[in-house]
């Protein structure tokens, strides 16, 4: 009698922890769904309150400055007591240090990609890729002394004439600060590629190299592109780099040996206190910033085009 009283005990208590297990499961599986659509919320949210406070604050500056003045003309002296509004001074600066990162960061992202891909045995993958990988977890304001303390000294050293502050030297160090991620975003492209691929290039009497560059590679292109991309989005929003670095003076010439602002460092500028509240100085930033998120919405637009375009499938 005792025995069944105990294993009578012993089911009721398995059940009433399958039962209290139950109850649990059903709480979390009400609630998630409502924190995760919160979560989702919030993004959606923040981005429309974003482009809100932008919309706003544009308002305000064309109010007083003719948008032809702003996107028809190429001088911005917004400090100067002649006042001069055209964005495209800031536009080629930003054009420069994107065009020299992009020279820097595409070829060797690249190589580093194809290695990592093609060439390094599992173990040194491993390895080598964190490590790659930590150099894009530096601060950028590091890499805006770097540049300017040790690069542009070398670079005076080669380039006679060459400015204190140029954009040369912050387009080489954002260079290399993007390395990482298009090397990590290709790796992972190239990776995906099915080994049978390889495999039958192989058969064929194709090198390594030639299945790298001739086979692989295509087969990844969407992967690859989106990280070139997504590398130009950070070279055009880059902020810390380019303002210690590249000076502030505002030009619209190609020119990589003299100085150069571009817009996130006009928006620093201005930021930390060489405007006063409510001025036309003060609202050009969100202007500029407007400017800005333009570009880099189109850029990510385009990324995403291009990954859905040239998507592969096996």
């Amino acid at each position: 009698m005792n025995e069944q009283n105990k294993e009578l005990s012993i089911r009721e208590m398995i059940h009433q922890n399958k039962q209290k297990k139950l109850s649990t499961t059903n709480v979390f599986d009400k609630i998630m769904p409502f924190l995760l659509f919160l979560s989702a919320f919030v993004s959606v949210v923040t981005t429309i309150g974003i482009a809100f406070t932008l919309g706003f604050e544009l308002f305000k500056f064309f109010e007083r400055v003719p948008v032809a003045e702003f996107l028809g003309t190429t001088e911005w002296y917004p400090l100067s007591a002649d006042q001069r509004f055209g964005v495209w001074a800031l536009v080629m600066g930003t054009l420069q240090i994107t065009v020299i990162a992009m020279l820097v960061a595409v070829p060797l992202g690249l190589a580093s990609a194809i290695y990592l891909s093609e060439y390094a045995s599992e173990r040194a993958r491993r390895v080598l890729k964190p490590i790659l990988e930590v150099l894009a977890g530096v601060p950028t304001i590091v890499f805006g002394f770097f540049a300017l303390s040790f690069i542009t000294p070398i670079l005076q050293s080669l380039i006679p004439g060459l400015q204190i502050y140029n954009a040369l030297s912050p387009g080489i160090v954002v260079g290399i600060m993007i390395i990482p991620m298009i090397a990590s975003i290709s790796e992972d492209a190239m990776s995906a590629v099915p080994k049978k691929i390889r495999d039958g290039a192989l058969g064929l009497g194709a090198t390594r190299l030639e299945v790298a560059t001739k086979v692989v590679m295509p087969a990844a292109t969407s992967g690859i592109i989106a990280s070139i991309v997504l590398g130009m989005s950070r070279a055009i929003g880059e902020t810390m780099i380019v303002t210690i670095a590249g000076g502030s003076q505002p030009n619209f010439e190609f020119n990589p040996l003299n100085a150069i602002q571009t817009m996130t460092a006009y928006i620093v500028q201005i930021a930390k206190g060489d405007a006063g509240y409510g001025t036309i100085e003060y609202y050009s930033i969100y202007a500029v910033g407007a400017l800005l998120f333009v570009f880099t919405l189109l850029m990510n637009l385009f990324a995403n085009w291009v990954t859905r375009r040239f998507r592969e499938e096996y």
